[in-house]
């Protein structure tokens, strides 16, 4: 799926808002990131005005006026290079400490060589030891799928009133400036999608599939349906609707993509959506789709 909300410059090396000259800052496609490097060779720089930089002020010119030469200037000049004299013997000595030899001395970083590109910034994880997601929002939990997989960070699900679970990009830039990945996400649905109780399982999960579809797929776009059905969730009354898309649009590297949903009444106001979505260019993957479906729990 393709992520959600308004259009946003895509991810990539932009001018430092700073403003630091020569400098590229990474944007992950909704905020800066710590990550700077120098313009140049092999660092491919976009432009965007609304990421544009803001105008340094023009430097003023200040003019200084010329010191007579005397006597006394030339004597600062030389008490000023005993001075440094003097230092340079005193750290000598520190450094060579007893018996002559040198003690290690500690470095600060080095600058990368200008060959050396960093890459956008790894993903949030979760804390070490983590086996399940707990979305205590929408009262369910699910398995953590393993390290390529990075805790949610692209923002709201406009189904959902707030959203939980794990993420990879599969393809960094779509044609509408957005990025596509994989996901597994949970959260309460939203009021606007028809639910009124256990009786609605079926028609609010077919309107969330509508709106899913609507959303965050290239279109136009086939789908066909490959479960539809009635299921307990550890006792309670849930609905599944497992569907494959497919598209043929120029710019994306998937061609289609997999996708389940799990309306598990919890017995709270809103039930909770269990949403995974899988590309073909992971088909390999679609194996986790039943792996997460058969061990999600009710809180």
């Amino acid at each position: 799926m393709t992520g959600s909300g308004p259009p946003a410059p895509p991810p990539g090396w932009y001018p430092d808002p700073d403003g630091a000259a020569g400098q590229v800052r990474w944007w992950d496609g909704g905020g800066w990131s710590d990550v700077t490097t120098p313009a140049g060779p092999g660092v491919a720089v976009q432009s965007s005005p609304v990421l544009a930089p803001p105008r340094r002020p023009e430097p003023q010119t200040v003019p200084i006026e010329p010191r007579p030469s005397d006597g006394s200037s030339r004597t600062a000049w030389v008490v000023g290079l005993s001075i440094v004299g003097l230092i340079v013997a005193v750290v000598a000595a520190l450094v060579l400490g007893s018996g002559g030899t040198p003690r290690e001395v500690a470095s600060g970083p080095t600058a990368p060589s200008s060959s050396f590109v960093p890459g956008p910034p790894a993903g949030r994880t979760f804390p070490p030891g983590t086996v399940r997601i707990i979305d205590e929002a929408a009262g369910i939990s699910y398995p953590y799928l393993g390290e390529n997989w990075s805790e949610w960070s692209m923002g709201p699900q406009w189904e959902l009133t707030s959203v939980a679970g794990q993420f990879f990009t599969t393809q960094e830039v779509t044609p509408d400036a957005s990025s596509f990945i994989a996901q597994c996400t949970s959260g309460p649905v939203a009021p606007e999608y028809g639910w009124t109780g256990p009786s609605s399982l079926t028609t609010t999960l077919s309107t969330l599939a509508d709106s899913v579809r609507a959303n965050y797929y290239p279109g136009p776009n086939d789908r066909r349906i490959m479960r539809d059905e009635a299921r307990t969730v550890d006792g309670h009354a849930a609905r599944l609707i497992e569907f494959q898309l497919s598209w043929n649009v120029p710019g994306y590297d998937a061609t289609g993509e997999r996708a389940a949903l799990l309306l598990v009444d919890t017995g709270r106001p809103a039930p909770a959506l269990l949403y995974i979505s899988i590309p073909n260019t992971h088909a390999e993957l679609y194996g986790v789709i039943d792996q997460v479906l058969d061990d999600v729990q009710v809180m």
